[in-house]
Formats: structure tokens, sequence, C-alpha cells
């Protein structure tokens, strides 16, 4: 999470703070985040996630959004801004302060960083779960290959998988779609971890 703005601040105040500005900014508890400023790793993966998906899901009645499609979130008024969100069947939007927030997301994926890590695991999870439509939640570190999917059953439980091999494959259920762990790293730089793997490059 980006810094805080170090301010408090009226649901009222943020809706016509993020609608005017350029950044991606959250609201929660009355404080303001600024989520945009992504790092190079962070920004290849989602850019690699989007080329890989877009192609794949075209004629299958599927949509892919980007980082500033923002969602809404019924236990976290207004919405919440994911790094990568997708449906299948009719996308639908609500105006929430003049703006529109997609409400039936089926997947959604966040890049991790070091400040963000521990939020997106419980905190924003749990306020996902609150989303009708939502069953699929990726969590994707850019410091090393490691990515946790998690996949919401029939009975409401969540069960979860780790991927940390550039050949494993990911079932995205939700959208009918498989993608490589390779392909999400791919042109990823990673020796600066201490990790040389060329199956990501």
């Amino acid at each position: 999470m980006a810094a805080n703005l170090k301010q408090r601040y009226t649901l009222e105040e943020y809706l016509e703070l993020d609608r005017d500005s350029e950044e991606r900014l959250e609201f929660w508890n009355g404080e303001i985040f600024n989520m945009s400023g992504a790092s190079d790793a962070h920004d290849t993966i989602e850019v690699n996630m989007i080329a890989c998906l877009a192609p794949r899901l075209a004629g299958k009645g599927c949509r892919l959004l980007s980082a500033n499609m923002r969602i809404k979130v019924p236990s976290a008024p207004p919405y919440r801004y994911g790094d990568l969100s997708a449906l299948c069947g009719e996308a639908q939007f609500e105006k929430i302060g003049g703006v529109d927030a997609v409400v039936n997301p089926s997947l959604i994926v966040e890049v991790l960083s070091p400040s963000t890590e521990k939020y997106d695991f419980d905190v924003k999870f749990r306020q996902y779960q609150s989303i009708e439509s939502f069953r699929e939640y990726m969590l994707v570190r850019q410091d090393r290959i490691f990515v946790t999917h998690f996949v919401k059953r029939e009975n409401g439980e969540w069960i979860h998988h780790i991927y940390d091999e550039a050949t494993h494959t990911i079932n995205l259920e939700s959208i009918e779609c498989r993608i490589l762990v390779s392909e999400i790293y791919r042109n990823v730089s990673l020796a600066e971890h201490g990790i040389t793997d060329p199956e990501t490059r």
C-alpha cells in the first residue's frame, strides 16, 4: 500500500478526490491511500497477464478489466482497486460518486508489494469475499516466482494452491482459461533477488 495522505476524510470528500485524481486512491476508515506508483516488476507482471489472457478470452463472452477499473465491495464501501479483474458474461456496473464500478467480477488479481502483502492476503481478501460473484483470487509476488491461487468451491469453502515453478500451469476456472507461471513472469528481472531462471525470460 502506498503512502497514506495523512489526513482523515469523509466518504464524500474521498469520492470527489478520487473522481478528479489521475492516481488510484482507496478509502478505508476515513483514511485515503495512494495505490499508484508500481515498480517495473509489478507493471511487467500486469502487462504480461493482460497480453496472455486477453486473446484467450476473446470470443468467449469473457472480459478482462485493468487496474484502473473500480470494483464495488459491499463490505468495504465504496470500492477497491484490484490490479486485474475478469468475468464471463455481461459486465455489470454501478455509478458510485459519479464513476463506474464493476459489481460482478469473478477473478481478481493482486500483484504483491512489501507494503501491501499482508493487507492483500488478509483484509482485502475478506473484503472481496462480500462480492457475490467473486470465485477466484490470485496473489502474485514480484520478487520471486510465487503465486497463491484461491478458488471458491460450491460449498463456499476457499481452497488454495501454491505455484512456485515457472513450468506450472494455473487453471483459472471462473474464466475457463489456463496460464503458465512462466508467462506471468516473462521479462521480470529476478536476478537482483538472487534468482536466475531462464524459463521466465
